[in-house]
């Protein structure tokens, strides 16, 4: 495998470009617009209008793809008890300890756990994991005249991570209620700033409702409702998939050769008439961000593979063979003679320089940090001419990162 300089993939990024907060009015953000020239050059042509305008952009009758993914408020914040006065220097409190929920061990599935009223173990981040050495750590969560004490107990290591038992003593509450009640929304740490009440709205896009993401699916901020009026009035279909975004998704590359980077997993779900319908729009396929672009993609390899999951480097470890078309029908073959309405599967998928694309078409994405597994995709996506894009970005005062600005990227065919 040719190896991939993550160093070739860096770029200037000042502080000051990255939005720190969205704009006021969500689609009134830039609009970059990437096609590739038509002619001999490698390189593409570039313009800029208003997100708002994106259907300008995308050929009637085609059908774009969002990720319906609903961010949860996953970091808790316990205190452990103090044994004695003089154990820690917070008056009245022991040592602070987060717990930041990565997703759900048992029950495995999102929905299962989240719906739970009894208890639930998740893979967690912890901070300051070191003051937790046994026994519980406990919250109490106010709930009408009953308060509620919700109990976390530390379980073996899952690399950087832990499995922690989460215990509460209220009946009919859910999980998810309680993360609702006393967690905190994780925003994006390179935005250096504590969340906000606003965060709960704005990070979230106008259609997430399947709770499950510890980080938004960022391209999708930029819709409303009135933009996704504005495209079905224009004969554009909408569809959705889910992808729980993970912590991965902010991991750096750390190796000199991207290859070696290790791709996280993530958890999704495809309804078996969304299939059908991408099925039926092949070659005009518009995905809303990386990660709706990642389950589309994953679905030609788990139907040439009669599978529910895809491993890092599936795409380039073997000739599969199959044509999109083919590749789907197989997935709804196997999908219908083992009796699933909807696909729940894994993917590690890297789509990385070489990478041959066999569902998008378009990509809406927003403008990513230096030498990330997100700047590789881009890079993919456009032929290697990502320079052209940031280059004219840095230079026309774009916004960069989750609450940035947009663009809408075309491949060449």
């Amino acid at each position: 495998m040719e190896p991939i300089y993550i160093a070739d993939y860096n770029y200037p990024l000042p502080d000051e470009r990255i939005a720190k907060y969205p704009l006021a009015e969500r689609d009134h953000s830039k609009l970059l617009v990437y096609k590739p020239d038509n002619g001999q050059c490698a390189k593409g042509i570039v313009t800029e209008d208003k997100f708002y305008n994106v259907g300008d952009y995308i050929a009637d009758g085609s059908l774009l793809v969002y990720n319906n993914t609903r961010v949860i408020q996953a970091r808790l914040e316990f205190h452990k008890r103090r044994a004695s006065a003089g154990e820690d220097a917070m008056q009245g409190q022991g040592a602070r300890i987060e717990v930041f929920c990565l997703e759900p061990l048992a029950p495995h599935d999102y929905q299962l756990s989240l719906g739970s009223t009894t208890g639930c173990t998740w893979k967690c981040m912890i901070g300051n994991a070191k003051k937790w050495k046994d026994g519980p750590i406990e919250l109490s969560i106010a709930n009408g005249s009953k308060p509620i004490t919700l109990r976390a107990y530390k379980g073996e290591t899952i690399g950087n991570a832990y499995s922690v038992r989460f215990e509460w003593d209220g009946e009919n509450i859910s999980f998810a209620e309680i993360l609702d009640a006393i967690g905190e929304l994780p925003i994006p740490p390179y935005l250096n700033r504590k969340t906000e009440e606003s965060d709960k709205t704005t990070y979230q896009t106008v259609y997430s409702r399947i709770k499950g993401s510890v980080a938004a699916p960022t391209a999708g901020l930029h819709f409303t409702e009135k933009v996704l009026d504005d495209l079905r009035n224009r004969g554009i279909e909408t569809d959705e998939v889910t992808l729980h975004v993970g912590a991965g998704t902010f991991l750096p590359v750390k190796t000199a050769d991207a290859n070696e980077h290790t791709m996280h997993t993530e958890i999704i779900a495809v309804p078996r008439e969304t299939i059908v319908n991408v099925l039926a729009h092949l070659g005009r396929i518009v995905a809303v961000g990386t990660t709706s672009m990642r389950t589309l993609e994953s679905l030609y390899f788990m139907g040439c593979k009669k599978a529910a999951s895809v491993a890092q480097f599936d795409p380039y470890e073997q000739e599969f063979g199959l044509s999109a078309q083919e590749a789907l029908q197989s997935l709804l073959d196997w999908m219908d003679a083992t009796g699933q309405e909807t696909l729940h599967a894994e993917t590690q998928i890297m789509i990385k320089p070489g990478y041959q694309f066999h569902i998008v078409d378009q990509l809406i994405t927003n403008f990513h940090q230096p030498q990330s597994t997100l700047l590789l995709l881009v890079s993919a996506f456009v032929d290697g001419d990502w320079k052209t894009i940031y280059d004219y970005a840095l230079s026309h005062d774009f916004r960069f990162l989750s609450y940035g600005d947009s663009s809408i990227l075309t491949r060449r065919k």
